[in-house]
């Protein structure tokens, strides 16, 4: 969007926060860039540049405002959409994999050489991978600077810096401020004394319809691993330098995001993880406003727009569980779920609550004895598959995955047909045009809708909703009264 001068001018001058993310303004005679909706008075038209990234416009030497946050704004709705290099890359980076395993161990993952990401990056975005990683450890270090107590020097290597060196030089390039200035100007308020205790705001686009979203994550919740308690959905993460524990509140305009981590290094990955799962880099304006042209849907969307598709922190996680939830209640699915975490899962201390465990990996389900599971052979052998499949390699459902490759990977095994396939494309790959044709609930519903309620004449109709078909099922399932599309009555406070 960035290259359409005239839309991206019409969105500075209206404050269109819309559009914050999809690019970001700079200002040639401050030296600053801000996102669109930052409330100063816009710049003259002749002194506006826009970027595609935080990254691009702070290597063409720009800092970041001190009043719109530019580096807080929902990111991207296009690295969520999309599926090809470029977007498999920036949800790579988003989740850590440059500082963990460099610009090699990201090019490793996607299958291309570092200098073929490199150069796809820079002429999308302006910017390489490492001035992307970058932009997002000072947005890390902002976050701990701003929301604990910690020394500058552990706040430093937790953001993923080498040095504390490094760390105080891009804080004062980024933000114009040295770290001990950005604590000073933070806004009054408790900071987290222990390490690993934070309270965040994640931001998104307005519209967002909670229901379906935390309805659906609340009911379907595994014993142990998930909770709905005291107005938010809580759960725990197992990332790559320990655990953590989240706990997610739906607020008017944003969510409210406490989260508690063994090792502050996960810090960028869990936030990113989390705002995957609730789908808040969406643009809701786009989703449902292709959606009102079929006018049999419209009357859904006009009713309760902005629903977002609830998703996963883990994809082989959802794997397992897909299969599990095969052809049985939601109930049914939450039990079987819950007897392999009690028996496979990492115990994990909870002091707020009642959680208890970590799901368990394919790593540590590989030892599983079919013979022990409550289910059907078939099913137990389509488990058994699936987790050997993730173990060895063979099937794909990194965030960094080809989703068409992990389509015929899952179609591939026994047992698993198009029900279970879309609905891992769609909560687990993020795939925002899987479509689950062969639901019955789907089926009911469009019945109900009169709309065609065959798989095939279904699938041949939807062709009105893509590229938004994953968007289009919320919408369908939302007619059921089903506690999937409620929040639980103590929901969450006013403020």
């Amino acid at each position: 969007m960035h290259t359409d001068t005239e839309r991206c001018l019409r969105a500075v001058q209206s404050k269109d926060a819309r559009f914050d993310g999809w690019f970001y303004t700079a200002v040639l005679t401050t030296r600053i860039y801000c996102r669109p909706s930052c409330p100063v008075v816009p710049p003259k038209p002749e002194n506006m540049r826009f970027y595609p990234s935080a990254a691009a416009a702070q290597q063409a030497g720009f800092r970041a405002c001190k009043r719109c946050r530019p580096d807080a704004s929902p990111g991207s709705p296009e690295w969520n959409e999309r599926a090809d290099l470029v977007a498999r890359a920036m949800r790579l980076i988003a989740d850590g994999i440059v500082d963990r395993e460099g610009v090699p161990g990201l090019a490793a993952r996607l299958g291309y050489s570092t200098r073929q990401i490199e150069r796809q990056l820079l002429a999308e975005l302006g910017a390489g991978p490492l001035a992307l990683a970058r932009a997002q450890r000072a947005q890390t270090a902002r976050l701990l600077v701003e929301t604990t107590a910690l020394p500058m020097a552990e706040v430093a290597f937790a953001a993923g810096f080498a040095s504390i060196r490094t760390f105080n030089e891009t804080v004062r390039e980024v933000f114009a401020l040295s770290p001990t200035e950005l604590r000073q100007r933070a806004r009054p308020g408790p900071r987290a004394a222990v390490p690993g205790a934070l309270a965040l705001r994640l931001p998104f686009r307005q519209p967002l319809n909670p229901d379906n979203l935390f309805g659906h994550l609340a009911a379907t919740a595994v014993p142990g691993v998930e909770e709905w308690r005291d107005g938010a959905y809580r759960r725990t993460l197992s990332l790559p330098y320990g655990h953590g524990i989240v706990a997610l509140s739906p607020r008017p305009d944003h969510i409210d995001c406490r989260l508690s981590l063994t090792d502050l290094r996960d810090l960028a990955g869990a936030i990113a993880r989390c705002r995957r799962m609730l789908d808040l880099d969406a643009d809701p304006e786009a989703v449902d406003g292709l959606l009102r042209e079929d006018p049999l849907l419209a009357p859904l969307v006009d009713k309760a727009p902005g629903r977002r598709v609830p998703r996963t922190v883990d994809a082989e996680e959802f794997a397992v569980r897909a299969v599990l939830g095969q052809q049985v209640s939601t109930a049914a699915a939450r039990t079987h779920a819950g007897r392999l975490v009690r028996a496979h899962g990492e115990p994990v201390d909870d002091p707020d609550g009642g959680l208890s465990h970590l799901f368990p990996s394919a790593a540590a389900l590989a030892g599983l004895d079919p013979e022990q599971l409550a289910m059907p052979r078939t099913r137990r052998a389509t488990l058994i598959g699936v987790i050997a499949a993730l173990g060895s390699g063979a099937l794909q459902l990194g965030i960094g995955s080809d989703r068409d490759a992990a389509r015929a990977q899952l179609a591939a095994l026994p047992g698993i047909g198009p029900w279970t396939v879309e609905c891992i494309a769609m909560r687990a790959l993020g795939d925002p045009d899987a479509f689950t044709a062969t639901d019955l609930g789907l089926r009911r519903a469009a019945a109900g809708l009169g709309l065609p309620h065959t798989p095939a004449a279904l699938v041949r109709h939807s062709a009105l909703w893509r590229p938004w078909r994953a968007y289009a099922v919320q919408y369908l399932w939302a007619t059921d009264d089903h506690p999937i599309n409620h929040l639980p009555i103590n929901h969450l406070p006013t403020n």
